[in-house]
């Protein structure tokens, strides 16, 4: 891959019509939206985190990342997606940069939230993670990971929402760059809880937990942190999205900020499907 630095990565892809971000952008937890069938749906974002004091020589961190999902059939999602790294460190230790691992996708919506049902949405992904960055660099982990993960979204009213997600790693790690669980053997337990508030119709305000936990021995086997963020429509299938996040544990940033912009193809209404239901 060129040298970008993660901003020229961040313009590149806007200029070229691209976007930044997950279904959820800002937030880690997804949801059980999916992207209508032959349409496609892209996310950059870019992230720049403070470490944790136990993390050092690594100091700070910036991501840069690009996400690609299409639909080939109704109810189904496939995603692929691999971040661009800049590891800082303390003088007298080397940055790092280049390209991350790679993430390849699917999520299935198994079923939708209705007006007559108390049933939450329920939706399952399941993704395989296989090493392309240089492990020597902290770019990627050096294992094939693989994780399924449940979600759940529950409308608390027309305008509110909750999502939650359930997941397992069963080899591997959750790590990206210096920041993520990084055992090397063992199961990682994953969890999130999201709190949606549409403020307006084109306005999106929204808190998050999210965190994992590791059975395995290894450095950073803990991680819990939490995020605000909120997601703008700046015109029918062009959305910008702000985060502040922060944490505790070598596994989780100390502090660190979020910006992406996500964009459908074609620019349809509501492509990533609904955000809740009308009761």
């Amino acid at each position: 891959m060129s040298r970008f630095f993660p901003v020229e990565m961040l313009l590149l892809s806007i200029l070229f019509g691209s976007a930044p971000l997950h279904a959820q952008m800002p937030f880690y937890t997804d949801d059980t939206a999916v992207t209508e069938p032959k349409k496609l749906h892209v996310e950059v974002f870019d992230e720049f985190d403070g470490l944790q004091s136990s993390q050092r020589p690594d100091v700070r961190q910036n991501t840069a990342n690009l996400r690609i999902n299409f639909s080939p059939v109704s109810r189904l999602e496939l995603d692929v997606d691999a971040p661009y790294l800049a590891i800082y460190r303390a003088p007298g230790s080397q940055a790092s940069r280049g390209v991350g691992d790679t993430n390849l996708g699917a999520k299935w919506s198994l079923r939708e939230a209705t007006p007559d049902s108390a049933l939450p949405a329920l939706a399952v992904s399941f993704y395989v993670e296989f090493p392309t960055g240089n492990s020597r660099q902290e770019l990627g982990s050096g294992l094939t990971d693989y994780w399924l993960n449940f979600i759940l979204q529950r409308p608390l009213s027309e305008v509110t929402r909750i999502n939650v997600n359930l997941g397992l790693l069963f080899a591997g790690n959750t790590s990206t760059g210096a920041v993520g669980i990084q055992t090397r053997r063992g199961q990682v337990y994953t969890g999130g809880l999201a709190l949606l508030h549409d403020v307006t119709p084109r306005l999106t305000l929204g808190g998050e937990l999210y965190g994992g936990i590791s059975n395995g021995a290894g450095q950073d086997r803990t991680q819990l942190q939490a995020l605000l963020g909120a997601q703008y429509a700046i015109r029918d299938g062009l959305t910008l999205c702000l985060g502040v996040l922060g944490g505790k544990y070598g596994a989780t940033p100390q502090i660190g900020g979020q910006i992406g912009i996500s964009i459908d193809f074609p620019d349809v209404r509501g492509s990533r499907g609904p955000k809740t239901f009308t009761p």
